[in-house]
């Protein structure tokens, strides 16, 4: 089952974060890489003022796998952990790494805390633009548009630049 995943990293060598959790992903027996976006940059969204100054590099992997949206939900909380994500009260403080689930398949999940698509994927310039550019005529289950018509529904701002097109 097809199954794409958000990144992101604005705490320490950011890239090597994401490069080790793709690394790790792919290490996982039944899992195989189909695609992966180029890396964005980006401005910190919902960040308290003393944040903002940290950007975060995001990219999102489109991986084939036989893994139900549980399974990819304790196998990527665990990953993060692994990785050094610290987990608090602050919901929005910087993060050595982020993974989110955006779908698998054509599935929706409303169960135990966790939603699947992800229900904010749609409102972020950092998931949408890089997943348009290797899936821009997917349409994610539960919306009427392909990700190319919602990048570009969204506004241009906050900004998001290429950071690295090759990683």
């Amino acid at each position: 089952m097809e199954t794409i995943i958000s990144m992101g990293s604005n705490l320490g060598d950011r890239l090597a974060a994401l490069t080790m959790a793709r690394r790790r992903i792919m290490e996982w027996p039944d899992v195989v890489l189909v695609a992966q976006s180029p890396v964005y940059e980006t401005e910190p969204v919902g960040v308290q003022v003393q944040y903002r100054h940290l950007p975060f590099l995001n990219a999102v992997l489109v991986v084939e796998s036989p893994w139900d949206a549980h399974a990819w939900y304790k196998r990527l909380h665990a990953l993060e952990t692994k990785l050094g994500r610290k987990r608090g009260l602050d919901r929005y403080a910087p993060r050595t790494i982020d993974l989110d689930i955006v779908c698998v398949g054509h599935t929706c999940v409303q169960s135990g805390g966790l939603v699947i698509p992800h229900p904010h994927w749609r409102e972020r310039r950092f998931v949408v633009r890089p997943l348009a550019d290797i899936r821009p005529d997917l349409v994610i289950p539960g919306e009427g548009r392909t990700v190319r018509e919602m990048l570009d529904a969204l506004p241009p701002t906050p900004k998001v630049a290429l950071f690295a097109k090759e990683w």
